[in-house]
């Protein structure tokens, strides 16, 4: 009895999923087909029937396989594709159209049902949607390429060089005095700080050349806050009426670097999240909130030009040089740590955060896992943060003006003393 019913509950099963390989060959059908609505009956190669009947094809194929032999999915593949160059040369004779695109989303289409019968309907599934999203963007997709330059496709092949070809290869294995370096470790903090400058940039980019304001400050914060302070204080020293809403600027770009810590944060030692997630809150509300009210007091219709980032979005040299920086910092952390305990840390927090915060965080984080107490590397962390963005006041006083400065500086300092409270109550 119990046979029959595993017989029949199998039998239920396969007759669902050579329905599914049949409707993932309608969805991918129904866009071709609406792609080639205005063609004449006849003309058409393929459309809502023809791949409707590739997917269901496709099913019966990985079903025969499984139960008959084990030829009958490349036989009825290599007939598939067969069938489809001859259509498309014979098209080709009389239309001079070069594209394959069709071809190929109808042997994906076969494939798909294979799937979804001898695999899983949901990998089946997900990837046709995304293949009939694919052919339904063609302009959209189109237009990306032709707006991308040279050396952002550059910037975005190296991204895929420094993660998927390079990470892997490194040692996962704990190095040097402590254990404190682990090569593939680090390069995969060098990744992250890329991945996030990388998504700011684009995020500008794509926007447009010339936003406001608040949406430039916001999305440049994740690339690059000082090449935004820097921009901003030139610009409101040729243009000292607009002081308060560059200042504004600054400090919502200010204000962004203190959410990109609780993602390092996150991805690295989550353990450290419940002591950093108050200072970080109360040091980034005391830029945001100052910021809206200023804004608020002195709103006009602005557009000022995109803050001049990396003109590469991604340098393979900065990302060798910040790994060094990255290992640098984590040896004088071990050793400034057993000579003077945390008061040597806090110094290290804080002629690091001079320069560059992404680093002395990541190099914290990390410690934290080991031999650094949780406490000392919060502390740290927001002495190295509340550092770098003083530096940044101090740019827009010298570069911009007096009155700038102050703007910037005055919530800068108050977001000093109230995360390092808040930290220091913990």
């Amino acid at each position: 009895m119990d046979d029959v019913a595993s017989q029949f509950l199998a039998g239920n099963q396969t007759t669902l999923n050579l329905a599914v390989a049949l409707l993932l060959g309608a969805i991918i059908g129904l866009e071709r087909g609406w792609d080639a609505r205005e063609q004449k009956s006849g003309e058409r190669i393929a459309g809502i029937r023809t791949f409707a009947l590739v997917g269901l094809l496709g099913g019966m194929s990985a079903l025969l396989a499984r139960e008959i032999t084990e030829w009958a999915f490349p036989v009825l593949l290599i007939s598939v594709v067969a069938m489809a160059v001859v259509a498309y040369s014979e098209r080709l004779a009389h239309i001079r159209n070069f594209s394959i695109t069709g071809m190929v989303g109808m042997v994906l289409t076969f494939c798909f049902g294979a799937v979804a019968v001898a695999v899983d309907p949901v990998i089946a599934s997900a990837a046709a949607v995304v293949t009939a999203i694919i052919l339904d963007k063609k302009e959209e997709i189109h237009g990306w390429v032709n707006k991308l330059k040279d050396y952002e496709l550059d910037a975005g092949l190296k991204l895929l060089l420094i993660s998927v070809v390079m990470l892997p290869l490194l040692p996962n294995e704990k190095m040097g005095p402590g254990g404190v370096l682990n090569p593939r470790e680090i390069w995969w903090m060098v990744v992250m700080i890329a991945s996030i400058s990388f998504v700011g940039y684009f995020a500008i980019r794509l926007a447009g050349t010339r936003k406001g304001i608040l949406f430039t400050s916001l999305f440049a914060g994740l690339s690059s806050s000082t090449a935004l302070t820097l921009h901003f204080a030139r610009q409101a020293s040729k243009n000292p009426h607009l002081n308060a809403q560059f200042a504004t600027g600054i400090l919502i770009a200010c204000g962004t670097m203190f959410p990109r810590i609780l993602v390092y944060c996150f991805v690295i030692n989550r353990d450290l999240l419940p002591s950093l997630i108050w200072p970080v809150v109360v040091m980034s509300a005391l830029l945001y909130v100052p910021a809206f009210f200023i804004w608020r007091r002195n709103n006009r219709e602005l557009q000022v030009s995109q803050p001049t980032l990396n003109q590469n979005p991604l340098d393979l040299s900065s990302a060798l040089v910040f790994g060094l920086l990255l290992t640098a910092i984590l040896l004088l952390g071990e050793f400034l740590g057993n000579w003077l305990g945390n008061a040597g840390i806090y110094a290290l927090a804080a002629t690091s955060g001079i320069a560059d915060v992404d680093a002395i965080t990541l190099s914290l984080t990390r410690m934290s896992n080991n031999s650094l107490a949780m406490n000392t590397a919060v502390i740290g962390i927001v002495i190295a943060a509340a550092t770098n963005n003083l530096v940044k006041s101090g740019l827009a006083g010298f570069i911009g003006n007096r009155q700038t400065g102050l703007l910037v500086g005055v919530p800068m300092g108050l977001s000093l003393v109230a995360g390092l409270l808040a930290a220091w109550l913990q």
